[in-house]
């Protein structure tokens, strides 16, 4: 929003020489932070929250976005019942941080009066920020009894004394909130609700008719977390309608996890920010699916590679890195080393020096595994059936790998014989799970980047270490993984779970060969390079494959039960998506759907399922 015609809000804004001047500094701001005066996401009040320094006090504001108000005529009546005004943080009595499953964090500020904020929505993120630069100005305390729980200038710790003046009327809507300071702009009758626990200058779910709750009869023995409970009612069921279809894709049911497109595979990304939304109107908030998915950032450079990296060749901020290459992949020309960080063959923290030695000694490793295969004898391989199974099934398998990408192409090619070689190298490796179709898909694009055979073998080793299971002989790593699907899209998507179920397609075996070899024969070559290298950062999940298998899922689920599709049918349809699914909207309704699923989302995965480490 433009907010410079805006003379009311410009009267917040102060420059910091103004701030100097006139001892007021703006230790922190944080713009797009929402109310929702409903449970409806069009009805979203966005605004700017500020902590303002004045000598030793410390204020807190917020301030609606002209234009950005349900009732634009009651905004120019009365703009304060919507604004909070320089409140001292000496009037605050604790702060609950809340982190919902569905995704978008937010706080509730209690203070002493007895008054609590309707909750304050971080859209665009800054709430460990908020807390942080607090804790610099104020005595910040984490409750001993709620460990969401922060107490404001209370080093007692007495979680019943910090709450014990948050008294809610049992007449109250949990959407009724306060939204002006006490003391600011309120006339007698407000001053008496407040003085009688009540909560002045409140409106009714519906948005309608604003009116005065007054219960002196409230029972003040409510347990003191119960009350916290009261004022979080509203949030969670706020969250949940953020999330939840306005129009059903299938009938008349609904999501209450995930809003999905009306019609599936529509996704217009030109009508979604690059960042967290600012404002949705509801026409907007239906149209969109999975509205902050973000959209891929320019892949990693050489230059922004190198600001990465200390003298001494160690990486600063492995994080930061690793974010980076979630949004935006890794220019070709680098993959090779930045492959071997996401892989885990190098340690972040490792210097050049370092990495040169571990070079050197793990080619020596290699060639000494190596030779364990080679120094077979003809007469020898009579006797050792194990190793004749083997390698005649590497040798079929390889000279059907990528033979369409020109650095397998051709007859007697060197980089076939390379790719065998290393597959039998690490049967000899991990001698007990040996070799078995699917191994040569995975191998591929590694010797491709690495063009390397001793690299090559050392990053599919690490790999393996994360993939292995998925060629256990009980396919226990195969079933973790289907059993985790099943959960996410019963989580995710309930309509089409349900289908599923009554079409008796609850396996999933029909996902088998994205899981198995990480969607290697769905994308082109070029595409898996960046889709793999998306998955090995981590970023928000170990399992984010996971999510992108629901989210290809959901966009074609409407045709999916329309069609009434049978496992065979089912099975059919999704080996003939190979080369028609737009990968760059599936990972951004994937990492939609993994944040919105958050910790539900991961309880849905048994521990040790792949690619996470084996226990």
């Amino acid at each position: 929003h433009d907010l410079s015609d805006d003379a009311d809000y410009a009267q917040q804004i102060i420059s910091p020489m103004d701030s100097f001047r006139r001892g007021r500094l703006v230790v922190y701001s944080k713009e797009n932070v929402a109310i929702h005066p409903t449970q409806y996401a069009s009805e979203r009040i966005s605004g700017r929250l500020r902590l303002i320094k004045q000598g030793s006090s410390l204020f807190m504001t917020w301030i609606p976005y002209k234009g950005n108000m349900p009732d634009a005529g009651l905004l120019q009546k009365d703009r304060n019942l919507y604004t909070i005004k320089e409140v001292p943080l000496t009037n605050v009595r604790s702060i609950r941080r809340h982190t919902p499953t569905l995704g978008w964090q937010y706080i509730i500020v209690v203070l002493s009066s007895g008054l609590a904020y309707p909750p304050l929505y971080f859209y665009n993120g800054g709430l460990r920020e908020f807390l942080a630069t607090l804790k610099q100005h104020v005595s910040l305390v984490r409750s001993a009894a709620d460990a969401n729980v922060f107490l404001v200038n209370d080093l007692q710790d007495p979680l019943q004394k910090s709450l014990s003046s948050l008294e809610l009327p049992r007449a109250v809507s949990v959407t009724n909130w306060a939204f002006s300071v006490p003391g600011q702009g309120r006339d007698s009758e407000s001053d008496n609700v407040e003085a009688s626990g009540g909560i002045p200058n409140t409106f009714e779910h519906s948005g309608r008719n604003r009116q005065r709750i007054h219960d002196p009869a409230r029972d003040l023995s409510i347990h003191v977390l119960e009350k916290f409970s009261l004022v979080t009612k509203f949030a969670r069921e706020t969250t949940s309608h953020l999330f939840r279809e306005s129009d059903s894709i299938y009938s008349k049911q609904e999501n209450p996890l995930v809003t999905s497109a009306p019609e599936y595979g529509q996704l217009d990304t030109k009508k979604v920010a690059d960042e967290v939304p600012v404002v949705l109107d509801h026409l907007e908030f239906d149209k969109l699916p999975l509205v902050w998915g973000k959209p891929r950032q320019p892949s990693l450079s050489l230059q922004e590679w190198e600001k990465f990296m200390d003298s001494e060749g160690r990486i600063n901020d492995s994080k930061s890195l690793r974010r980076h290459v979630f949004y935006g992949g890794v220019d070709h020309s680098l993959r090779k080393e930045v492959w071997k960080f996401l892989l885990g063959c190098y340690p972040y923290d490792s210097t050049y020096a370092e990495r040169k030695y571990q070079d050197d000694v793990r080619k020596s490793e290699y060639e000494s595994i190596k030779c364990q295969w080679q120094s077979i004898y003809p007469e020898q391989a009579k006797r050792f059936t194990k190793f004749r199974e083997r390698k005649g099934l590497i040798e079929k398998d390889v000279v059907r790998t990528d033979r369409s990408i020109s650095f397998y192409d051709g007859d007697e090619n060197s980089n076939v014989t390379l790719l065998r070689d290393i597959l039998l190298t690490y049967s000899f490796y991990n001698f007990d799970l040996g070799y078995c179709q699917g191994m040569s898909d995975l191998l591929s694009p590694i010797l491709f980047v690495m063009g390397d055979e001793s690299e090559s073998f050392w990053c599919f080793v690490s790999l393996m270490e994360r993939l292995g299971p998925n060629f256990n002989r009980d396919q226990s790593g195969m079933h973790s993984q289907l059993f985790a699907l099943t959960k996410l899209v019963e989580l995710l998507d309930s309509t089409l779970h349900n289908y599923l179920k009554q079409a008796d397609c609850l396996n999933y075996f029909f996902c088998f060969r994205w899981l198995l070899i990480q969607f290697k024969r769905e994308f082109e070559y070029d595409r898996i390079l960046y889709l793999w290298e998306v998955f090995w950062t981590h970023y928000l999940s170990e399992h984010f494959h996971l999510y992108v298998c629901v989210a290809i899922l959901k966009r074609y689920a409407k045709k999916i039960v329309n069609e009434k599709m049978d496992f065979d049918t089912l099975l059919k349809f999704i080996n003939e998506l190979s080369g028609h699914i737009n990968l760059d909207e599936a990972l951004r309704d994937a990492e939609a759907l993994c944040v919105c699923a958050g910790e539900n989302g991961e309880a849905c995965i048994p521990p040790g399922t792949p690619p996470s480490l084996p226990i």
